[in-house]
């Protein structure tokens, strides 16, 4: 019993085998860490604190069906920093969320994509570019960029996707960390809508104003390409009268930190995290950009993103790109 009060579940190597385990990683990883956490070998703390803070929360959250997992992703910020600047007494993000078993057998919606991860680490890397912000993600999938967005305080938070089932996922994973989606909840800060890019009208997007419209792993199908960049287009230059060309032209040349922070005139910009799975695909959307008079910057290795996910072995963030578009 001695030993259980003993265990510290803020010890980083602790909390890395804790959240290792609630994010479902896989086994090898979690005993790794297990390990680490025992000096060399899972000792019998180590197996209390696995029960306590595992094997009963993960208890606790219940079965949801052999085609959904309940997850918990937990953002880590580092001691030193104390959290970020808009919870500097946070320690951690926790997010909870209903996703799909296995991403490669359809059901892709459900999934949580590499680039959705770097994208909540972007966001949360630079909260002050979104905080007080209206925010639009396009294919927002399982909804873990828009719980982020909505943690840094953006002032309205627009979650959009095509596929019916996925956007129903959604509106369970934001319940699920306690953001209301109810139309007769006054003055809602999160809204999610049906938008299919294929059918989108230049009418069905004229009521919606963002500053920043945002995108994870949207960048893979040719065929929906057309689309998608229709979609980013009439996002962009929703404000006609912005003079952001020139400006936005100008900009690029600053250091990509100083950028990120620039305002670029009146008019929104878009930041896209993607895994480049086809260059000929990849290139393909640089072409269909630059036809409907996009400009496309790489920012990748260019900006600090922060590692708030240390545990997350599985977690490729190397190969994933993130570009800013604006017109």
């Amino acid at each position: 019993m001695a030993a259980e009060e003993e265990v510290d579940i803020t010890v980083s190597s602790c909390l890395h085998m804790v959240s290792a385990f609630l994010a479902m990683e896989p086994p090898d990883f979690v005993i790794s860490f297990a390990r680490e956490f025992g000096e060399g070998s899972i000792t019998e703390s180590v197996q209390s604190c696995i029960w306590h803070h595992c094997i009963t929360k993960a208890n606790d959250d219940g079965n949801k069906g052999n085609f959904r997992v309940l997850k918990t992703i937990s953002f880590l910020f580092p001691n030193e920093s104390s959290g970020i600047s808009i919870c500097p007494k946070s320690m951690k993000f926790e997010v909870r969320l209903q996703s799909s078993v296995n991403m490669l057998e359809g059901d892709t919606g459900c999934s949580i994509w590499p680039s959705s991860l770097f994208l909540s680490e972007f966001i949360l890397s630079f909260p002050d570019i979104f905080a007080n912000k209206c925010c639009f993600e396009v294919g927002s999938g399982v909804g873990l960029v828009g719980i982020s967005l909505s943690y840094v305080k953006a002032s309205k938070v627009i979650l959009s996707d095509g596929d019916l089932s996925t956007l129903a996922n959604m509106k369970i994973n934001l319940e699920l960390n306690h953001l209301s989606t109810d139309d007769l909840v006054h003055q809602k800060k999160v809204h999610c809508i049906c938008l299919p890019w294929e059918s989108a009208s230049e009418d069905d997007l004229r009521c919606f104003t963002p500053d920043i419209i945002l995108g994870a792993d949207i960048i893979y199908d040719p065929s929906c390409l057309p689309h998608l960049v229709r979609v980013l287009s009439l996002l962009l230059k929703h404000n006609k009268h912005a003079e952001v060309g020139a400006a936005g032209r100008e900009l690029d040349s600053l250091p990509a930190d100083e950028l990120l922070r620039h305002p670029l005139g009146k008019g929104p910009v878009a930041y896209v995290a993607s895994v480049v799975r086809n260059i000929d695909t990849f290139n393909y959307f640089l072409s269909l950009a630059e036809q409907a008079k996009l400009v496309v910057t790489d920012l990748t290795g260019k900006v600090g993103v922060s590692k708030f996910l240390p545990y997350l072995r599985s977690y490729q963030r190397s190969t994933i790109r993130i570009f800013r578009i604006h017109v």
